[in-house]
C-alpha cells in the first residue's frame, strides 16, 4: 500500500513537470484536459476542525474568510481536487495520563466528525485506505477521502495506539506539532530540544509505521529528528506540507541538504502554500497585538472546551477582518516548487 501511494503521488508529479520540458509548454487552451486526466491529492487540509463544528455543511460553499474553510464539496469540484488528506489535529498539551486520556477522546471525536461527514455524503465521498481503492473511488465519480494523524500527542506512551489510529483509516501521522511531545522533538518549540532528536519511544514508533505500512511525515520535525527518521526508517516518508528553507528561512521548512536527503530516501514533499512558510512575513505590530490580545482574553486555544474554542475563533477571525494579513502569491509558491525540482529532482 505504501510504494503504491507513492507511485500515485510520483505519477502526479511527473505528470505536472512534464509539462515544462525545456521551452516547451502545454498551450493555454490545453490545460483544462490536461487537469482532466491527472489525479490530485491534497496531502494536508485541517478541514475537520471545521467539521467538528455542528453548522458546518459541507456541501456548502464557504467564505474561507470567515471561518477559516479553505475545502468543501463546491470547490474539490470546481478544482477537480480527486483525493484529500483530512488531517486529525492535536495540538500539544500536558504530558501526563489525564492529558493522553483526553487527548485519546479527543482524536476520537474527530474521526467520528470525519466519518458522519463520509456518511452524510456517501454519494460523493469515499474512504481511500490504498491507491487501489482510491482509483476505483474515482472512476466512480466521487472523491476520496484519506485521513493523516497529525501531531503523535495522542499516541501518547503507547506503541499499540499506532495500530489503533491505522485501523481508524490514518494513513500517516505527523510525528509532532509545534512542541515536542514523547515521539520526538518539534521544529518551533521555544523551549529547544528535548530528545536530539528521536526519542528512543519515537524510534519504535517509526519501526512501527514501517511494519504496518503507514506512512512517517516529517513536517514539524526537528532538523535531528528528520535525520534521525531517515537514518531508521526502511520505507520511503513523506513531508505532507513544508517549503524550501532557501526561499523562507523558516525551521520549519527543510533545508537544501534535507531535500536531497528526502529524494535519497525516494519520498516526496508536498507544497504548504500558508503565508508565513513561503515568505517571511512583514511586520505588522497592530495585528500581532490584537492577537495577543485575543490569547489574553480567552486563555490558549487548546485548553478550552468547545464553547470557549467558538468565542476564541470568532475574535481570532475578527482580528483577520480587521488587520488583514499580507498573503503570498502564486509566483512565490511556484519559486519554492521550482527550487525544490532543482535540487531534490
Amino acid at each position: 500500500m505504501l510504494r503504491n501511494l507513492f507511485k500515485v503521488w510520483t505519477l502526479l508529479l511527473l505528470a505536472l513537470f512534464s509539462s515544462f520540458v525545456g521551452d516547451r509548454r502545454i498551450p493555454e487552451e490545453m490545460i483544462p484536459a490536461f487537469h482532466d486526466r491527472i489525479l490530485t491529492i491534497d496531502s494536508h487540509t485541517d478541514t475537520p476542525l471545521n467539521l467538528m463544528d455542528e453548522n458546518f455543511d459541507f456541501r456548502e460553499r464557504h467564505d474561507p474568510g470567515k471561518g477559516g474553510s479553505k475545502i468543501d464539496l463546491p470547490r474539490m469540484q470546481e478544482g477537480k481536487l480527486d483525493g484529500v488528506f483530512f488531517a486529525v489535529f492535536l495540538g500539544q498539551r500536558e504530558r501526563t495520563d489525564q492529558g493522553f486520556k483526553i487527548a485519546k477522546a479527543r482524536a476520537y471525536q474527530i474521526f467520528d466528525s470525519v466519518y458522519a461527514t463520509l456518511l452524510q455524503n456517501k454519494d460523493m465521498l469515499e474512504l481511500a485506505r490504498d491507491s487501489r481503492s482510491f482509483r476505483k473511488i474515482i472512476k466512480k465519480g466521487r472523491h476520496a477521502v484519506f485521513i493523516g494523524l497529525e501531531n503523535g500527542y495522542p499516541v501518547g506512551k503507547e506503541l499499540s495506539m499506532v495500530d489503533t489510529f491505522y485501523q481508524l483509516g490514518a494513513r500517516y501521522i505527523t510525528l509532532c506539532h509545534t512542541r515536542n511531545n514523547d515521539i520526538c522533538d518539534s521544529s518551533t518549540d521555544p523551549d529547544g530540544p528535548e530528545h536530539g532528536g528521536l526519542s528512543d519511544f519515537g524510534k519504535e514508533v517509526v519501526k512501527k509505521m514501517n511494519d504496518i505500512g503507514m506512512m512517517i511525515d516529517v513536517s514539524h520535525i526537528s532538523d535531528e529528528a528528520f535525520y534521525d527518521v531517515l537514518e531508521l526508517t526502511t520505507k520511503p516518508v513523506i513531508a505532507s506540507h513544508s517549503c524550501a528553507r532557501a526561499i523562507c528561512d523558516n525551521p520549519r521548512n527543510l533545508d537544501d541538504q534535507m531535500l536531497r536527503a528526502l529524494a535519497a530516501n525516494g519520498g516526496v514533499i508536498q507544497m504548504c502554500i500558508l503565508s508565513d512558510y513561503v515568505e517571511t512575513p512583514e511586520p505588522n505590530p497592530q495585528r500581532d497585538s490584537a492577537r495577543n490580545a485575543v490569547v489574553e482574553k480567552h486563555g490558549s486555544y487548546y485548553d478550552l472546551d468547545d464553547k470557549g474554542k467558538q468565542g476564541f475563533l470568532e475574535d481570532w477571525y475578527k482580528v483577520d477582518e480587521d488587520f488583514p494579513a499580507h498573503l503570498t502569491s502564486v509566483k512565490r509558491v511556484v519559486d519554492h516548487i521550482d527550487h525544490i525540482v532543482k535540487i531534490a529532482g
